[in-house]
């Protein structure tokens, strides 16, 4: 069992001040596989000292220079593809296709932030159009300083990505808190730092808990901006910590993405693009359309693809090549999704399938993939995020009626429009309050296009110029010509 108890400071891997110890937890064998430490706020402490140190030399190197390092994520990853994608469905439950997915996304992130970071050195002193005469201004974009940046367990390698890759990019220095429940996968990230020789200071990874770093993390005055993804309590407390300072943040919270099956859709292609936006990773996603809004002209035949479908499903070992769904995450998850299920029981809501409709792996901690149709738009299960395997359904009798529920939500992070014509569908999509609207098609996620919500799902993007931007200050030059 591995005993993760040190962290990586300034390039150095030195023991933690925290005491506490926490399990880490294979979620289909249900066995302990590591201990990993709390953390504690002196460890934060140093790191950030490092990250400071580190920053006026990182900042002042070209973004060619930059982009080199950026390259060097990338080409460790693919050495290195293989057993991460092992070791990801080892912690995180994930089956391995899936976790072959999240191994390409984030080599492809980090590639695209070092043309980005190239591309940066030509925007710097751009002149700008003015409509004084004898005046000039040029624009130049510095990087925000040392950045906090805490990610989730359902996406190990990506969600981190999304952000060291930018930040870096940018020219700012960072502390990376990766979760306690997946740290396995996260650390080959400082195992790399040393391989390509990435300056000390520039990269500090920091094992623990909300308590031991989470916290001391966003509340640190020498942190000058914090990138959070997770829930919105989480998030809404780290937004608090850094209004103490006025430090910038960026966050990327809760969903509850509706999809919208029109009238005129082929019930089996949109039943393929409802199970997609659903069933990966167990559900455990953040973008998940778990509403569910079909044209009562179609509703039957696409409930009975779902049906067939949701049973074609196995559950079973994620590194076991015909597995197409894993367990969930952890214990905890498990538990708040049957929260749910209980709920959806006191309500008597219909179940196209749960758990009566198979029979579960005797280890693991599996959900049955599950499916309630004509769900009260007052049910928590229709309004609030579940994060599992679980679907809920909705007729309309309108194209006005399916725009209007999608957008009564509290969230507004994604949404998917499937119909016969891409033109209506697209029209549609134009009026679904989301930040990301995919039409006929799987959840598509590109580094080039910008990922974020409206409403409660958070603050500013990631992904795209935009994820670049958010570790960028523009500085404007204005003078005699």
């Amino acid at each position: 069992m591995q005993r993760l108890d040190q962290q990586f400071i300034d390039n150095h891997w030195v023991a933690s001040r925290g005491e506490r110890r926490l399990p880490v937890t294979n979620p289909y064998t249900e066995a302990v596989i590591a201990e990993v430490t709390a953390g504690h706020p002196a460890d934060v402490d140093a790191a950030v000292a490092a990250a400071r140190r580190a920053l006026p030399t990182w900042r002042a190197r070209s973004g060619a220079e930059r982009a080199h390092y950026l390259d060097g994520f990338a080409d460790a990853l693919t050495r290195r593809r293989e057993a991460l994608m092992r070791l990801s469905s080892t912690n995180n439950g994930k089956v391995l296709a899936e976790a072959a997915i999240d191994l390409d996304d984030a080599i492809a992130c980090y590639r695209y932030y070092a043309d980005q970071a190239r591309a940066l050195d030509a925007r710097q002193g751009r002149p700008v159009t003015l409509g004084m005469e004898g005046v000039e201004a040029r624009c130049y974009h510095d990087p925000v300083g040392v950045v906090g940046l805490i990610t989730p367990w359902n996406f190990p390698l990506v969600t981190s990505a999304w952000k060291l890759a930018p930040a870096l990019a940018a020219g700012c220095t960072a502390v990376l808190k990766p979760s306690e429940v997946t740290p396995l996968p996260e650390r080959a990230l400082a195992e790399i730092a040393l391989e390509i020789g990435l300056p000390a200071g520039v990269l500090n990874l920091l094992h623990g808990d909300g308590e031991g770093i989470g916290a001391p993390l966003a509340a640190h005055p020498s942190v000058d901006k914090v990138s959070f993804t997770g829930s919105n309590r989480v998030g809404e407390a780290v937004m608090h910590a850094a209004a103490e300072r006025t430090a910038g943040v960026s966050l990327e919270l809760g969903g509850k993405s509706p999809i919208l099956v029109m009238d005129d859709a082929d019930p089996e292609r949109a039943a393929d693009w409802v199970m997609a936006g659903l069933y990966f990773n167990a559900g455990q996603i953040c973008s998940a359309t778990s509403r569910l809004l079909v044209h009562e002209a179609v509703a039957e035949p696409l409930y009975a693809a779902l049906a067939e479908r949701i049973d074609a499903l196995v559950l079973g070992d994620p590194l076991a090549e015909g597995t197409t769904m894993g367990p969930m995450t952890s214990a905890r998850q498990r538990e708040a999704v049957q929260g749910y299920l209980a709920i959806a029981e006191q309500e008597g809501l219909a179940a196209v399938r749960d758990a009566r409709h198979r029979e579960l792996p005797g280890q693991g901690f599996f959900l049955a993939p599950t499916l309630y149709r004509d769900v009260p738009v007052e049910s928590r299960l229709w309004r609030e995020e579940i994060f599992g395997p679980v679907l809920c359904g909705r007729s309309v009798d309108s194209e006005a009626q399916a725009i209007r529920l999608a957008n009564d939500s509290d969230f507004g992070l994604a949404a998917t429009v499937v119909s016969g014509t891409a033109e209506r569908a697209r029209r549609i999509g134009r009026q679904l309050q989301a930040g990301s609207v995919w039409i006929n098609s799987e959840q598509l996620v590109l580094p080039e296009t910008g990922w974020g919500g409206v409403k409660r799902s958070g603050i500013g993007r990631e992904l795209g110029p935009w994820g670049l931007a958010a570790y960028l200050e523009v500085k404007h030059q204005i003078g005699a010509a």
